[in-house]
């Protein structure tokens, strides 16, 4: 019985939607840019195209956590088909599992990139970068991005990496320069819709810890506040996309519920909700509304790349409690670069 793979019967169904719909609107995407006639079936398309890579990053976080299947095995498979879905397959799956797992254990953003510094070393980098941020082009992620795509050949450690790298970006950078070649429109509506998924992680991504970021990835070192529990939950925030009206979040399958997802890693997307209001029932004041979150987005679109250009004159971020107060409050920047696809 097909029931019997799942980790969870039900998950048949919902990990079966998702996963059908992943592959649903990202085929149904591609054929559209390509072959669609109308401006708005181009439209449609691209926004098919760009939400089913957003369903497929999800899907590669929910196998992070080995939420869909028994079997690790299976789940590290169907995260490795849903990273070349959404871009992510240049690495490999266990080093965005590993460091995302840091994430978790450790109560830190674990990294290996300390971005804060390479704009301050490289200046004109950082104001190209807030000029692109202020016409909305996610620039700062797509630099991550693109550290990703070339991951062994700048990061170290990887090095072991780089027959399989250069495979990647063989077949990706072929396939997209053949789009290039005989559908140039079609090629430059799918980097719309790679732009979209970044925008989408990123929105999610930026108010859901007050956590700084510590480069101990490859180090061995370990956060102060590994496994405590009690402080994890203090910086950790909800950002779902509606209170009112649960479906809506399942555009980002629930990913906003992060106290709940903080709370028990193991749980399945689809349980979320459910978490969250045994943990918090209806209490308002416990999640960020949607509204604030879109005019933290805007009006802090350029202030978050780096927060000051001179470390003494830094002014102290508020944290826990006072984070969430202030966020709810919209009177915070966000932060950026904390996508649980960038394994560095």
């Amino acid at each position: 019985m097909p029931t019997t793979y799942f980790k969870q019967a039900e998950g048949l169904w919902f990990h079966g939607a998702a996963i059908s719909y992943a592959l649903g609107a990202y085929a149904a995407g591609l054929w559209g840019i390509l072959f669609a006639s109308s401006l708005v079936g181009k439209i449609l398309a691209t926004l098919a195209l760009a939400h089913g890579m957003v369903i497929a990053a999800y899907l590669v976080h929910e196998c992070g956590h080995n939420t869909i299947f028994r079997k690790i095995e299976h789940n590290a498979r169907l995260g490795r088909f849903m990273s070349w879905i959404c871009g992510a397959s240049y690495g490999t799956f266990e080093d965005i599992r590993y460091k995302h797992f840091r994430h978790h254990a450790d109560n830190d953003d674990v990294v290996w990139f300390d971005y804060e510094k390479f704009f301050r070393e490289h200046p004109r980098t950082l104001a190209v970068t807030r000029v692109l941020e202020f016409f909305y082009i996610p620039a700062h992620c797509l630099l991550m991005h693109l550290i990703m795509v070339f991951t062994s050949f700048v990061i170290p450690k990887r090095r072991d990496q780089r027959w399989r790298n250069l495979t990647v970006i063989f077949i990706r950078g072929g396939l997209f320069l053949a789009m290039l070649v005989f559908a140039p429109l079609a090629a430059l509506l799918y980097v719309i819709a790679y732009l979209i998924l970044v925008h989408v992680l990123r929105f999610m991504d930026s108010l859901q810890h007050d956590y700084e970021y510590h480069t101990t990835l490859f180090s061995g070192e370990r956060s102060e506040h590994r496994g405590d529990k009690e402080w994890e939950q203090r910086h950790t925030f909800s950002v779902p996309l509606s209170v009112r009206m649960p479906a809506l979040n399942w555009l980002t399958l629930n990913f906003g519920y992060h106290n709940a997802h903080h709370a028990n890693p193991n749980a399945p997307w689809y349980r979320l909700p459910q978490i969250h209001k045994e943990l918090y029932a209806d209490d308002p004041g416990m999640v960020i509304p949607l509204g604030v979150q879109l005019k933290i987005c805007h009006r802090g679109r350029v202030e978050r790349i780096l927060k000051w250009d001179d470390e003494s004159s830094a002014v102290p971020t508020p944290r826990g409690a006072e984070f969430l107060q202030a966020a709810r409050a919209g009177k915070v920047t966000g932060g950026n670069a904390a996508s649980f696809l960038t394994s560095f």
